[in-house]
């Protein structure tokens, strides 16, 4: 019997190259798309010798074809960083707008099931504490952070019509912040960010008092919902995120402890529209996937950092790898 076929999109990024391997490892033939512009091949350079693996290097705002049967399209290319969407914008907007609907356009047309990476900063700087998927959101348009938001709020909304007007099995994820190997050092999230100063013998930057929170899961973990919810029969959003909220100055605290560093922790002016608390309500999660989280922060931190820690002076700073350019599909 043929493998099922499965398209992720953004599969050189963090979340996509971990998707690739569940799909490896649950038997797909999987079919990687990216365009490289924020993701690295070093994600998954260790997929290429795998019959049942390929790679595309594309841009989704273009126009997407893929050969045969496709059964599922799993998109998640988008900048998922302030850095990155800050400094590429419009390119922000596009894979929100024009890259979705190319992506549901390929799945109307392949009759695949399609699952959309949404995002927690759909509910904006939140009024509702925690967060659960009823609620709408504060977000600012016009803010400099409104390119990523009103990117992903329509993302959901053509994923919905698309479900509604064309029948079109579709499949929404919230993803709550998310850490694990595989993370940029560079990439302004607050895991690597503070990794990335404790391994340079910096002080750890916290923006604000430090009072904001986050909610931390484990790669491992959201991996493992996002491939539940796309198997389940449910249309409609799901958070995806550990519910175990923390301050970013005790986060702060916690990794000057796991590092062994001296270094303090130094403030600086909150940045425009930054959410001040960011907890998700998993009950829609635990009764129709089964699902939590399974990893703790203690342990899930310390694989990370053994990681970061691991790497090269070279691989501390994102580079080009041309020599898997015979792997690439233009």
């Amino acid at each position: 019997m043929p493998k099922q076929r499965v398209l992720i999109t953004g599969a050189a990024g963090f979340l996509g190259s971990h998707l690739c391997d569940k799909f490896i490892q649950e038997d797909f033939h999987v079919i990687a798309m990216d365009n490289l512009i924020t993701g690295d091949l070093k994600n998954i350079e260790h997929l290429f010798h795998l019959e049942q693996f390929e790679f595309y290097h594309h841009d989704v705002t273009k126009f997407v074809h893929v050969p045969g049967n496709l059964d599922y399209i799993l998109h998640f290319a988008s900048p998922a960083s302030p850095i990155d969407y800050l400094k590429i914008p419009i390119q922000t907007l596009k894979v929100g707008s024009l890259g979705t609907h190319n992506l549901l356009g390929l799945a109307k047309e392949k009759k695949a099931r399609i699952l959309i990476a949404s995002t927690s900063e759909v509910y904006g700087d939140p009024l509702v504490h925690p967060q659960n998927e009823s609620y709408y959101g504060n977000v600012s348009t016009i803010g400099p952070r409104g390119v990523y938001d009103e990117a992903k709020r329509f993302q959901e909304s053509i994923t919905m019509a698309y479900h509604r007007f064309h029948g079109l099995e579709t499949r929404i994820v919230r993803i709550f912040n998310t850490y694990g190997p595989r993370m940029r050092l560079n990439d302004g999230r607050v895991i690597p960010a503070f990794i990335g100063q404790a391994l340079r013998g910096e002080d750890l930057t916290v923006f604000g008092d430090g009072s904001q929170t986050r909610s931390f899961c484990y790669v491992s973990d959201q991996i493992e919902g996002i491939y539940r919810l796309l198997l389940s029969d449910y249309v409609y959003p799901v958070n995806i995120g550990n519910p175990h909220e923390i301050s970013i100055k005790d986060f702060a605290e916690e990794i000057i402890k796991l590092t062994g560093t001296k270094q303090k922790v130094i403030y600086k002016e909150l940045p425009q529209d930054d959410p001040m608390q960011r907890q998700p309500d998993i009950s829609c999660a635990k009764k129709i996937l089964g699902w939590e989280p399974q990893v703790n922060r203690a342990e899930g931190m310390k694989i990370t950092y053994d990681f970061f820690k691991g790497l090269s002076q070279d691989e501390l700073t994102k580079k080009e790898h041309k020599d898997f350019a015979k792997h690439i599909r233009k």
